[in-house]
C-alpha cells in the first residue's frame, strides 16, 4: 500500500524503514490500533515532508470542516478566503460587528 501524504507518495514498507520501525507498526498507526511515540511520530514526519502537527491535526480545511458543522457557512468562508485582503478585512469587520451587537443585545436582555 502507497501513502499520500502532502507531496511524498510512499509505500508503507519504506515508510517503516525510514522512520525506524517495523512495517506492520505502520499498519497499526493507519488503522488507529497503536500511537507512535514522539520520536518516531517525528521520523515518519520527516520522511513524510509534512509536520507532526500535520500528522496529528490534519489540514487546516479538516479542522475548519470539523470545527464549523454549518456547511453552507464553511462554503461562504472558503469562498471569502480567495478575495483580496481588503475584501476580507471587510468581511471580518462585519462578522466582528455582528458578534459584538448581538453579545450586547444578549447581555442587556438578562
Amino acid at each position: 500500500m502507497a501513502l499520500c501524504v502532502g507531496s511524498s507518495r510512499i509505500d508503507a514498507q519504506d515508510l517503516a524503514q525510514l522512520a525506524k520501525v517495523h512495517f506492520t507498526n505502520v499498519g497499526k498507526y493507519e488503522r488507529g490500533e497503536a500511537v507512535p511515540a514522539a520520536d518516531i511520530l517525528n521520523r515518519i514526519a520527516k520522511a513524510l515532508e509534512v509536520t507532526t502537527d500535520y500528522l496529528l491535526n490534519g489540514t487546516l480545511q479538516d479542522k475548519s470542516a470539523d470545527a464549523i458543522s454549518d456547511e453552507e457557512l464553511l462554503s461562504q468562508f472558503r469562498k471569502i478566503e480567495k478575495h483580496p485582503d481588503d475584501k476580507k478585512k471587510l468581511v471580518k469587520e462585519f462578522l466582528d460587528a455582528f458578534i459584538f451587537k448581538a453579545d450586547l443585545q444578549k447581555q442587556l436582555a438578562s
